[in-house]
């Protein structure tokens, strides 16, 4: 995922001698109406407001006035808004980040806790059995709906990890070997940990217990037991699944952006848990009712004392910077549960006690060496989620999503699909995609799936975008290249209905936003301009070929601003962690339909909204992808995942 250069190795626009966006889009749009004006262009440089506050990092501690805690939001909205306008990359300048990858002090991509006891789980065949009645379902019919829930045991939950979180091989040349898994991670670095808050099972454990996902040895790390009546606020056959973050992993290579790309990796992630448990019959929610606090304390990350961040970017000896950030906590549980509440206020108080529980383990060394970048921990500090925030806990019903026709999919299970998917690195650049495949692709990609005539889509019912509980905030603006009897051009996909009239009124006013040619009536595409754009999406996304050669590429755009003003500014991380999810999709549909994808991290942020003519916060892109036949390197040999060689990479 994320084939991102990192900023010493990339040229600045400049010294490209290309033609500014703006231009090579109206370039694009006269070719395509035969229009052949030659106007001299320039490109408008569109520059959100700057905050003139900081936030301190001393904030209050005690309970705020209504007029103080306004002037909080507002330092930590601002904070928020810093970090992103300091971290977006320009067509003359990148984000700051390391000026060559110090590989001594690369961090070991295996967290371990020993030494914690170690809980090997069972493997599975990747290929389907004809003769196994155990087989997992096949891709397409997932959508449609959950098959009957099966009980947790020691064989499902190895199932639930192993189509989740595991590696899915190792790759290996004459100069160096590493591993891959099957939740993509920018720049295969995988800041993502993972852990199981689970009730006993047979041949694991006779009590309830908290444990760590250690992908090398598909093991659990026990960490600890909990009391035996913790489960009474699920419903029966449920476990929980945390997710938390190194950022160090991330700003080792891609330095202040890397909060962001940190976040993208959880969406994936909580999309990988997604499709994992789906096969099993299991549901999944985001119990986004918990505070950071009860996040540390459920995960037992409350080993490392508060970091005190520096003024500035420093380098030097900071094992503090292996903290793990407490992310999120996902309720896994059968899909055919009874209708059930959960009590945010009692789960808290139950949480408050593991702080006595006997934590086993202690965290290995990543690193020697650390980089700390100041504005990342001050963002996560700002962003940090405090408790008795939105107590209701509610499930909506499953909603199938439209699907053309099975036959535009290979035949192929879920556990095939999500354990061969794999980040292509270039585009043969010749591949045509049928319609009927690419309206089928984006069909998936809507957060309500079905609907209804009169219903609009933006609240999050259908697969796997139902794990979120905040209506769809993501939309998409897709650069076709190769998709047969589709014209070349910018196209705009719009997830939340809602959202239209301010994304039209916020856009340039010459956009068509016309239905494009057999687009399926439930399917909200509208063709905005008609154009050869492959020039202009390969400079957008960092001058990267693999924007231009596939079947078409798209950015993520988020309702920025207004969220963050709605909802608060603790959105701002879950942001990307719902493109990520729709990335998550992407990547698996590309795989099923039998090609392939990658994310793209690196973008120039200001230059896509220049062509889309968004000004200020409004509207901001968040995240880059591209779908398209791969071009494979044949000097890079494949290994099984397990057992693997004996290395940390």
């Amino acid at each position: 995922m994320l084939f991102l250069p990192s900023p010493s190795s990339l040229t600045f626009f400049h010294h490209h001698h290309l033609l500014p966006p703006r231009l090579l889009f109206t370039n694009a749009i006269k070719t395509a109406t035969k229009d052949q004006n030659n106007k001299t262009h320039t490109i408008r440089n569109t520059k959100i407001k700057k905050s003139t506050r900081m936030m301190s990092t001393n904030l209050p501690t005690s309970s705020p006035s209504p007029l103080e805690q306004d002037e909080q939001q507002h330092l930590l909205l601002n904070q928020v808004l810093k970090y992103h306008n300091q971290t977006k990359h320009s067509l003359t300048n990148y984000a700051r980040g390391p000026h060559g990858l110090d590989w001594a002090n690369q961090p070991n991509p295996f967290r371990r806790y020993l030494p914690s006891p170690l809980l090997p789980l069972q493997h599975h065949p990747t290929l389907k059995d004809q003769n196994d009645e155990n087989n997992p379902p096949l891709y397409p019919p997932l959508f449609l709906s959950l098959p009957p829930p099966k009980p947790v045991s020691s064989t499902t939950l190895s199932q639930f990890l192993y189509d989740s979180l595991s590696l899915s091989a190792w790759k290996t040349t004459s100069f160096s070997t590493w591993s891959l898994r099957v939740n993509p991670s920018s720049g295969n670095l995988h800041p993502t940990e993972s852990y199981i808050i689970s009730p006993s099972i047979s041949s694991l454990s006779d009590s309830p217990f908290v444990a760590h996902y250690a992908p090398k040895q598909h093991a659990l790390e026990l960490r600890t037991q909990i009391p035996s009546n913790f489960f009474q606020f699920f419903p029966e056959n449920s476990f929980l699944v945390g997710f938390s973050s190194i950022f160090w992993r991330e700003s080792w290579k891609y330095g202040e952006r890397a909060f962001r790309y940190c976040n993208h990796d959880i969406g994936h992630a909580i999309g990988a848990v997604s499709f994992a448990a789906a096969t099993l019959g299991w549901d999944v929610r985001l119990l986004d009712g918990l505070g950071f606090s009860d996040l540390q304390n459920a995960m037992g990350l409350g080993f490392y004392p508060p970091m005190e961040i520096p003024s500035r970017h420093v380098q030097g000896r900071f094992p503090e910077l292996e903290f793990e950030h407490p992310d999120c906590l996902l309720l896994v549980f059968p899909n055919n549960s009874p209708q059930f509440s959960i009590d945010y206020t009692t789960l808290r108080s139950a949480f408050g006690e593991y702080s006595s529980l006997d934590w086993k383990g202690k965290p290995n060394s990543l690193s020697k060496d650390h980089v700390c970048w100041d504005i990342i921990y001050r963002t996560a500090e700002a962003v940090k989620k405090p408790m008795a925030v939105e107590p209701r806990f509610s499930v909506n019903a499953f909603r199938s999503s439209a699907l053309i026709s099975e036959g535009l999919y290979k035949d192929l299970t879920v556990r095939e699909v999500v354990r061969k998917r794999r980040s292509a690195v270039d585009m043969d650049g010749v591949h045509v995609m049928e319609r009927e495949t690419f309206y089928q692709i984006l069909l998936h990609c809507l957060p309500s799936g079905s609907q209804d005539a009169g219903e609009k889509q933006g609240k999050q019912l259908a697969f796997p975008y139902r794990v979120l509980p905040w209506d769809s905030e993501i939309h998409a603006v897709l650069f076709v290249h190769r998709v047969k009897e589709l014209p070349k051009g910018l196209y705009f996909l719009v997830r939340n209905d809602a959202h239209f009239d301010s994304l039209k009124k916020a856009t340039r006013s010459e956009f068509e936003w016309e239905k494009p040619e057999g687009c399926p009536a439930v399917l909200p595409l509208y063709r905005l301009a008609k154009g050869n754009l492959q020039r202009l999406s390969k400079q957008l996304s960092c001058h990267q070929d693999i924007a231009s050669d596939g079947c078409f590429s798209l950015g993520m755009v988020a309702r920025f601003e207004p969220t963050l003003h709605e909802k608060n500014v603790w959105m701002y991380p879950r942001l990307f962690w719902e493109s990520g999810i729709l990335g998550q999709v992407l990547y698996l549909e590309a795989h099923a339909v039998g090609i392939s994808a990658t994310g793209i991290g690196c973008y120039f942020d200001d230059a896509v909204h220049d062509i889309l003519g968004l000004n200020g916060s409004e509207f901001q892109s968040l995240y880059h992808f591209t779908v398209g036949s791969p071009v494979l390197d044949k000097r890079i040999m494949s290994l099984p995942a397990y057992p693997g060689p004996d290395i940390d990479a």
